[in-house]
C-alpha cells in the first residue's frame, strides 16, 4: 500500500486556503465590474446632463426669439462637444489615479 505524505488537517486546510483565495479573487473581480459600470454611468450622465440642458436653453431661445438660426441645434451641439470634454478629462484623471 501507498502512504500518504500529507495528513486530513494538511488536506483540510489546503481545501479551506484555495476556496478563501477563490472567494478573494471573486470579489476583486467583482468591484472591477462595479467600477467600470460607474465609470459607464458618470460618463454617460456627464455628456447627457450638458446636452440636455443645451436643448432647454436652444429651445427656451427659439421660443423667444424670431431667428432663421435654430439655437435648439446649436446649443445641442454644443451641450454636447462640452459633454463629450467633460468626459474625457474625468475618464483620463481617473485612470491616472488609478495606475
Amino acid at each position: 500500500m501507498k502512504k500518504e505524505s500529507r495528513t486530513p488537517e494538511e488536506k483540510l486546510m489546503d481545501k479551506i486556503s484555495s476556496d478563501a483565495q477563490k472567494k478573494i479573487d471573486a470579489r476583486k473581480k467583482g468591484k472591477e465590474i462595479m467600477f467600470g459600470l460607474g465609470i459607464f454611468g458618470i460618463v454617460g450622465f456627464s455628456i447627457a446632463i450638458p446636452t440636455l440642458l443645451g436643448i432647454l436653453l436652444g429651445s427656451y431661445l427659439d421660443g423667444r426669439t424670431e431667428s432663421s438660426i435654430s439655437f435648439t441645434m446649436t446649443f445641442l451641439f454644443l451641450g454636447l462637444v462640452i459633454g463629450c470634454i467633460n468626459a474625457w478629462r474625468w475618464v483620463k484623471e481617473t485612470s491616472e489615479g488609478k495606475k
